[in-house]
This record gives C-alpha cells, structure tokens and sequence, in this order.
C-alpha cells in the first residue's frame, strides 16, 4: 500500500509518500507514484535554479 499524506497550511504544503505497492499491478502503480512525485521535485529544483532570491529548494537523502 502507498500512502500520501499531504498537509495544508497556511504558508506551507507538506507532501509525504511511504509505502510501496507489492507487485500487485505489476509495478505499474508504485512507478507512477513515484514519476509524478519526482517530476514535481525536480520541476521545483528547476524554479529554484531559475529563481535563487525567491526559491530555494534542498533535497537530502536519508540513511535507512
């Protein structure tokens, strides 16, 4: 099961995707999540680059 919980408030939005779908689908749904999520990502470090005085964006990898 993926699960994404996002949080709106005021000023900030806070996306969250765990979890992994199990091959049930062949893979197909986990690696659609995962593109679109990532897409998004990298469109945001894009801007970020396009616009360093208004955007900053900051990717760290985490160590399971």
């Amino acid at each position: 099961m993926i699960h994404v919980r996002a949080r709106l408030g005021v000023g900030f939005t806070r996306i969250e995707v765990t979890g992994h779908e199990a091959h049930e689908q062949g893979g197909r749904v986990c690696a659609a999540v995962s593109a679109i999520t990532q897409t998004a990502l990298l469109g945001l470090d894009q801007v970020a680059a396009q616009f360093p005085d208004l955007v900053s964006v900051e990717i760290t990898q985490e160590s399971s």
